[in-house]
């Protein structure tokens, strides 16, 4: 599991039928690890927003959250993180 802020929408005009209805945004990773900074697309099914801080999951995973084992998605918002445990 990752942990990342949500920092803008991502819209396509054109995609695969099986992410029809999806919601996709941009999430930069944080959590004091190597891949701090970097920048993924995830599937967003709780209705997060832009700046909240989220747990992602990926891979098969995250297709089962979506109960479809065979959609083309490799990372999807899990969580809202309210308050950080103050573990690092």
């Amino acid at each position: 599991m990752l942990t990342g802020r949500l920092i803008d929408n991502i819209w396509a005009t054109r995609k695969a039928d099986s992410l029809n209805g999806l919601k996709f945004m941009q999430a930069e990773l944080i959590g004091g690890g190597s891949s701090d900074g970097q920048r993924i697309i995830v599937v967003d099914i709780i209705s997060a927003g832009i700046g909240d801080r989220v747990m992602i999951t990926q891979g098969s995973s995250a297709r089962r959250m979506l109960g479809d084992d065979t959609i083309p998605v490799d990372a999807v918002v899990i969580g809202i993180i309210d308050e950080d445990c103050g573990f690092e």
